[in-house]
């Protein structure tokens, strides 16, 4: 391994999760206030949606296979990412409201 290289971290269900749920967050960033639409590019739904339907799918395959903590994981992970996917799908919502009410 050359100096620059970063040690990768053991294959394990915790890191698969942790990777999934990250995917899934950095789709859901909002754009900062006052930025503007080229600035970030705001939330993409569709692929945030994807991995949350991935982690799913994940869910519902090992169901009876995983540890407790390993299910606890995967079920708060799955959970906590919904919540967030409607409080972002909302404030897309309202935005694209607001800014068709100004544009009349």
């Amino acid at each position: 391994m050359s100096e620059r290289e970063v040690p990768l971290p053991p294959p394990s269900f915790e890191f698969l999760v942790f990777s999934l749920r990250m995917q899934a967050e950095a789709q859901l960033v909002e754009p900062k206030e006052g930025g503007s639409e080229g600035e970030g590019g705001g939330p993409d739904l569709r692929l945030a949606r994807h991995f949350i339907d991935l982690l799913a799918m994940l869910q519902d395959k090992t169901k009876g296979n995983l540890s407790l903590e390993e299910q606890r994981l995967l079920d708060n992970t799955v959970t906590e990412l919904r919540f967030r996917y409607l409080h972002v799908f909302e404030a897309v919502q309202k935005k694209a409201a607001r800014a068709s009410a100004s544009n009349e």
